[in-house]
């Protein structure tokens, strides 16, 4: 499964919203909240405590 396959699936662990992948695939974003998830080595770390805020 690719990465956006992997995006289509997944939902911010927050607010139950869809994500969508940034910074070239590098990231997953929650418009609604404003967090962006890292993936790293090809796994996104879905938590909350670890997502960076960015401005809207």
């Amino acid at each position: 499964m690719d990465m956006k396959e992997l995006a289509e699936i997944l939902a911010c662990p927050q607010c139950k919203g869809p994500v969508k992948l940034v910074n070239e695939d590098k990231g997953l974003l929650c418009e609604k909240c404003g967090l962006l998830y890292e993936i790293k080595d090809g796994i996104p770390v879905m938590l909350v405590s670890e997502a960076q805020k960015v401005a809207q």
